[in-house]
């Protein structure tokens, strides 16, 4: 459902952006760092919608991957701590059974002496 609403919502930005673009058509000067060129107001409003689209969907790639990397190594990290405790778990019950078994039964073998 998150994700509806959130190509719904895109969805509503690029008909704005295509309506401010349609709406301005003029011809402007753009400056690169070599030169200047002469380009429809439409072409460079799409274009820096475009860029700017490329450069947050990169982002967004880099920052999945950093946190897919953070979750497998946490998922191992958890699952070696799991061995560990269920190490830990048969160790104590091997303990316990060779107390129970050493110690004889005291309450028994107790017999009053009158």
């Amino acid at each position: 459902m998150k994700a509806q609403w959130a190509i719904l919502i895109g969805l509503i930005l690029a008909i704005i952006i295509a309506i401010f673009a349609v709406v301005n058509v003029d011809s402007v000067p753009v400056n690169y760092l070599f030169g200047e060129a002469q380009w429809p107001l439409i072409l460079v409003i799409l274009g820096s919608a475009l860029l700017g689209a490329l450069v947050s969907g990169m982002l967004a790639m880099v920052r999945s991957f950093t946190l897919s990397r953070q979750v497998k190594a946490l998922e191992a990290e958890k699952s070696k701590q799991d061995a560990e405790l269920h190490a830990a778990q048969n160790e104590l019950t091997v303990y316990r059974e060779r107390e129970m078994t050493s110690q004889p039964q005291y309450q028994e073998d107790i017999k009053p002496t009158i």
